[in-house]
């Protein structure tokens, strides 16, 4: 006992001594308390249940800047647990922030918790959202944007302003309905509509003529892809997921589910409004949105036709994808260019193929990870490896690559030494676009291609400048292949994207690890962490 009460005495020291070193090097902070309620809104016309942040839908946004320390409040004012993930933030050596099932406890109904991780060595364009349940589906997000460090350039002008819009997919029907639906062992219907901003029409975004204006676009929808495009205009892609991109310029541009864009916009057409359209991808029928960009002065309204945009076109938005490359000579969030990590010369080390499929279990429809089909247990995956409580989980569930067997339910956990450098292939055989993220890091989008891959593929593999991103898109009937050096000790989540197909058991988590205890390579749990299942609160005598 006086063996665990010192350790726990330890952990508490520590942390409050790297909390201590964090503000001696004044790094700025920003605090945020934030209230989740339901409230009620009409995004497509129709009063609905919707989940609000401090009354607002979408949340607030966090306008943070690189190194700044985030502190956030989170209190659970609905009926359920409730956590929010903050997608692409890498939270360096601190898995215990990353908001998901497999690292935190959730936030019990009246309750609170308070968040606190560092926005380190990051810039671009993110976002939030609820990882629990199907609450994404009812609100729940927000944009989190960083901006660099005055000592740090960006590869471009410094834009006249900025707008951030999330766009995504919107069903009438509110999370505990699609999720009694999917409990049911029914599909989700197809979304009834699109927002952007929370709205379905009528928002206005204003310029000056000749200014140039940078848009921030996320797609924080739950099962589709979208085109985003603006009439009369060209866009500058600039920034992909915190890695500045070559400068190509696009007409429109896909966004799948979870991803994340930067553009800059030159306002130099004729003084009137145009329209700014997002529509569906590989979705039949098409759902289309508009808001409008309004030069300052304009007395003309848009005009129609909308800008025409791809729609199904599989090999159109392959070839796109394709196009988007990194800037090799810009600065990252440190001022060393992007391209001095070589991540094309380094040997694999491993290699892990997952084949997502769907699946009757026990008569319901489930969907799987190499015939795994995923199951939270009650204690967080991360608190029974750092406390060594057995019975949780093991590395034995899921396999590297796809074999042939019935579908299971299980926890599945892969294990990887810290530094590994890991090729990830992601096999698509279903006729439908998936979309994948990895918590924890960013990782080298080194190739698409369509059918069965195979260890030939990999002369195709772009091993020079492939973008560096947190999701990824695989197409229907195909594959995508990523390589990462797994630098990040914990626990991190690998997700569907497709929210329907992460609540029924499409997803895993790699358990990033070596046997040194060193606040150099991850921090110990925070003081405020909570506890849950077989995990209990060691308690001071």
């Amino acid at each position: 006992m006086k063996q665990k009460n010192l350790l726990l005495l330890g952990f508490l020291l520590a942390y409050c001594f790297s909390s201590v070193f964090v503000i001696n090097a004044e790094d700025p902070y920003l605090f945020f308390t934030w209230t989740v309620t339901y409230g009620t809104r009409s995004p497509l016309g129709v009063p609905q249940q919707v989940i609000l942040i401090n009354g607002q839908f979408p949340g607030p946004p966090i306008e943070g800047v690189t190194n700044n320390n985030i502190v956030v409040n989170v209190i659970n004012k609905l009926d359920e647990p409730f956590l929010i993930t903050w997608n692409g933030i890498k939270q360096r050596r601190m898995s215990w922030q990353d908001g998901v099932l497999g690292t935190n406890c959730p936030i019990q109904p009246k309750s609170n918790w308070t968040y606190h991780f560092q926005l380190k060595d990051q810039i671009g364009t993110y976002t939030y959202f609820a990882s629990t349940s199907m609450h994404r589906a009812s609100g729940a997000f927000g944009a989190l944007n960083v901006n660099q460090r005055s000592v740090i350039f960006v590869p471009y002008a410094k834009p006249d302003a900025d707008f951030t819009l999330l766009v995504g997919d919107w069903y009438k029907m509110g999370h505990k309905e699609l999720r009694t639906r999917l409990d049911s062992g029914r599909d989700l219907p197809p979304p009834d509509g699109l927002l952007i901003n929370g709205a379905s029409k009528g928002l206005v975004f204003t310029g000056q003529h000749g200014k140039i204006y940078r848009f921030r676009i996320s797609n924080v929808g739950i099962s589709t892809s979208i085109n985003f495009r603006i009439q009369g205009h060209m866009m500058t892609l600039v920034e992909v997921e915190g890695s500045h991109t070559l400068q190509e310029v696009y007409e429109s541009l896909d966004i799948h589910v979870g991803q994340s864009v930067t553009v800059l916009v030159t306002l130099k057409a004729p003084v009137k409004d145009y329209f700014i359209v997002a529509s569906t991808r590989f979705t039949k029928p098409i759902l289309t949105t508009t808001g409008i960009l309004s030069y300052q002065g304009s007395k003309i309204r848009p005009s129609h036709p909308l800008p025409i945009g791809p729609t199904y076109h599989i090999h159109w938005s392959m070839k796109q994808a394709r196009t988007i490359r990194l800037n090799l000579t810009a600065n990252a969030a440190r001022p060393n260019p992007q391209g001095s990590f070589h991540y094309g010369t380094i040997p694999i080390n491993r290699t892990f193929v997952l084949a997502n499929g769907r699946a009757i279990i026990n008569g319901k429809i489930r969907y799987t990870v190499n015939r795994v089909s995923y199951v939270n247990p009650t204690t967080p995956l991360k608190l029974a490896d750092w406390f060594n409580i057995p019975g949780v989980f093991n590395f034995k569930t899921i396999l590297n690559i796809p074999t042939p067997g019935p579908p299971i339910l299980g926890t599945s956990v892969f294990d990887v030494a810290l530094h590994e450098y890991v090729e990830f292939v992601f096999q698509n055989n279903e006729t439908s676009i998936q979309s994948w993220h990895l918590d924890g890091t960013n990782a080298y989008v080194v190739g698409y291609g369509s059918g069965t891959w195979n260890m030939a593929n990999r002369r195709g593999y772009n091993l020079v400048d492939a973008v560096s991103r947190h999701t990824f898109q695989v197409y229907p009937m195909s594959w995508t292949s990523i390589l990462v050096s797994l630098d990040n000790k914990g626990m991190w989540n690998l997700r569907s994207q497709i929210w329907s197909r992460r609540y029924l058991g499409q997803e895993l988590y790699v358990r990033v690890w070596n046997d040194e205890r060193s606040l150099y390579t991850e921090a110990e749990p925070p003081v405020n962490a909570l506890f849950c299942g077989k995990a209990k609160r060691p308690r001071l005598i």
